[in-house]
């Protein structure tokens, strides 16, 4: 039987309202949910859900490029609220702030510490502990970085499942593009 459903609009609200409640561990339903944001455009609703769910495995791409570029900088002070507010909207809570930036060991006489932006692996790591702790994935792959033709990385694939042996498997292969 062909069960195919095609939505149009934004894809966060479908998934919340028409998609991700029909996929439920206790009526013995599984899915693979591909989320692939335009940059910081993506709801952390959509990520705890299939997390809660139980059912659901889920390929991520973690836009950490855009993050960099709309809202991690090294000032943390001059980024624009607009590029707070969905960098907040993603990681789904201010607690990514604590992650990207931590105070400066050197001390200031003269004023509060300086904050120092934190690496993309340390955000990464903090986001891959998150996706288990927060949205409840059971297991979660070492995340692949995704670089472009100038070698820079522009996202981090992250795959989360609630079974072991998927994330053996997801990690072999992500192994061969290391």
């Amino acid at each position: 039987k062909i069960n195919v459903h095609i939505y149009t609009g934004d894809a966060t609200r479908h998934l919340l309202t028409d998609v991700l409640p029909t996929i439920t561990y206790e009526n013995y339903k599984r899915a693979l949910c591909l989320l692939d944001p335009y940059g910081l455009h993506l709801d952390w609703s959509a990520i705890l859900q299939a997390g809660k769910s139980r059912a659901i495995d889920m390929f991520l791409n973690f836009p950490v490029m855009d993050m960099n570029r709309n809202a991690i900088w090294k000032n943390p002070g001059s980024v624009p609220r607009d590029g707070l507010e969905r960098m907040t909207k993603f990681w789904g809570d201010d607690s990514w702030k604590q992650v990207a930036y931590v105070e400066s060991p050197q001390t200031d006489l003269f004023g509060p510490a300086e904050m120092v932006k934190q690496s993309n692996e340390a955000i990464v790591a903090a986001f891959r502990e998150r996706l288990k702790k927060v949205a409840g994935f059971q297991s979660v792959a070492e995340p692949l970085p995704m670089r472009n033709s100038t070698n820079a990385v522009v996202y981090y694939l992250f795959f989360a499942s609630q079974k072991l042996v998927a994330e053996k498997i997801i990690s072999e292969i992500f192994a061969k593009y290391r």
